[in-house]
């Protein structure tokens, strides 16, 4: 049996920041690992480095599930993002490296593929409708059969998903957080009309979603959901906090629009109440923050049970590890529903060079051994760490709110 000689840690910053775990076996097999957590990245590397990397020594890297749990268990003080970051970057690894000694892909060791791809969708953003409908028809003429649309409102200097003029999107904008300013009412008014606009111009074999990032109450998410109902919308996501998971019942009352919640989720108890109670109708939980394959597959587990399916987060705020990972773990489940695809800059890409590809709306693993993705360590050296934070939020009158 393989054992772990040696972990390391890289962070670098090609256009952003990513935190990589790489872990050595004594038969010379290694295996890679996302540890990114945006905005607090070197939290993760301290405990991984201070806390983790040394219980890894001289264990066998095959017993993968008896290791998450002594990282787990283990520590006493179980969850939060940090703690699960790290344990789903040793997670990774160790699936990369069972997948290289087998010779097989990790989607394989998972039971095999349950479907021929992940289907994914894209961004499309702009200050206006006009310039996010102009987006969508791209996107839409490049292939993808889903688009997430997002758009500028009017008399708001700045909006969520809606990148600065002739850049791409990127949130952890600063080297201190910013400020946003928010006003429920105005984004209220246009986001119907944007779905209007969309429907008119893309027709009806495209779905369409959109991301409301943590912002309404329960009762405004309500109204959003009930006016978006005829154009029929994939769903709405992050309709309101998900701290309180009852408020979900209050919406499910109002609207038939699907609903999408967990990018923050770090584990099952975060999502049980809601997929119990059959309150949301896709997890977005993540392998990354969600504690790696194996904790993500016992979430995709129990949603199975209630005909909940799987939207994974799929940004890039995420490496190229995790998206490998989420296309292993999408083909793989019963449950699949959607995963997030936002391309990474050619800098990340030409640092984790990989072997899942995009076609015709679907995006797939590839049949490497493992996760089918590296780290360049030298390229990754030449882009060394930016500290960078997520914005603020706050509303007209300057009451902090949810970004």
């Amino acid at each position: 049996m393989p054992k772990i000689v040696a972990a390391r840690l890289i962070v670098t910053s090609p256009g952003r920041n990513f935190v990589t775990l790489k872990i050595e076996c004594d038969d010379g097999t290694s295996g890679v690992g996302d540890a990114t957590l945006n905005g607090r990245e070197l939290a993760v590397a301290s405990y991984l480095q201070e806390h983790v990397i040394p219980c890894l020594i001289g264990r066998e890297a095959h017993r993968i599930e008896d290791i998450w749990q002594y990282l787990y268990k283990g520590a006493y003080w179980r969850r939060g993002p940090v703690t699960m970051t790290a344990i789903a970057a040793v997670d990774m690894a160790l699936w990369d490296i069972k997948g290289k000694i087998a010779r097989l892909p990790v989607y394989q060791l998972l039971g095999g593929a349950a479907r021929e791809g992940c289907m994914v969708y894209c961004h499309a953003n702009g200050a206006t409708i006009e310039d996010t409908i102009a987006t969508a028809i791209r996107h839409r003429d490049e292939g993808y059969r889903a688009i997430r649309l997002q758009c500028g409102v009017p008399g708001l200097a700045s909006t969520y998903g809606v990148a600065k003029a002739g850049q791409r999107y990127e949130p952890a904008d600063a080297d201190l957080p910013s400020e946003s300013v928010w006003s429920t009412e105005k984004y209220l008014r246009i986001v119907p009309q944007l779905f209007a606009a969309a429907r008119e111009a893309l027709g009806w074999d495209v779905h369409l979603l959109h991301d409301v990032h943590h912002r309404l109450t329960p009762i405004e998410a309500a109204r959003l959901g009930k006016d978006l109902e005829p154009y029929r919308p994939f769903w709405i996501e992050d309709a309101t906090p998900a701290e309180d998971q009852e408020a979900f019942r209050l919406i499910r009352q109002h609207t038939t629009t699907p609903l999408a919640v967990g990018e923050v989720f770090n584990s099952v108890w975060d999502a049980k109440h809601l997929i119990e109670n059959r309150l949301i109708d896709y997890i977005r939980a993540t392998v990354v923050h969600a504690g790696g394959l194996t904790h993500l597959r016992q979430i995709a587990s129990l949603a199975d049970l209630y005909q909940v399916r799987t939207g994974c987060h799929g940004a890039t705020d995420l490496s190229p590890v995790t998206m490998a990972a989420a296309l292993h773990f999408g083909l793989s489940i019963p449950n699949f529903g959607i995963q997030e695809h936002m391309p990474h800059t050619e800098e990340t890409d030409a640092v984790f060079p990989h072997h899942y590809w995009f076609e015709d709306g679907m995006m797939h693993p590839g049949d490497a051994p493992g996760l089918g993705v590296d780290i360049d360590e030298g390229l990754a050296e030449s882009y060394p760490y930016r500290r960078a934070y997520l914005p603020v939020n706050r509303l007209e009158d300057g009451t902090l709110w949810s970004w």
